[in-house]
């Protein structure tokens, strides 16, 4: 199968799911922690400002993050997930 024909074939499982339809078709769930953004800027030791910096996001969008105006996705949400486990491994690789 074709990789042209192999995205056709999910785009169509996936129309049909949408619908009701496509008993055979798997959903995923994954459960993401809680994560308080503020916490875990603390735990580092760095500012606002070099925080964000070090994570590659506007110091405001850390902000908003920590005054729970938005809260971090996808990526974002996944790293602050692992510098909450570790916190020193933003310095680490930064280094």
């Amino acid at each position: 199968m074709s990789a042209f024909d192999s995205i056709r074939q999910g785009l169509e499982e996936a129309k049909a799911f949408s619908k009701g339809q496509g008993g055979d078709a798997r959903v995923q769930e994954i459960a993401v922690p809680e994560i308080n953004v503020a916490d875990i800027r603390a735990q580092t030791g760095l500012s606002q400002a070099a925080f964000a910096r070090s994570i590659g996001v506007a110091k405001g969008t850390l902000l908003n993050w920590e005054h729970g105006r938005r809260s971090p996705t996808g990526p974002a949400q996944v790293l602050l997930a692992i510098i909450a486990k570790k916190p020193s491994v933003v310095q680490e690789l930064l280094r």
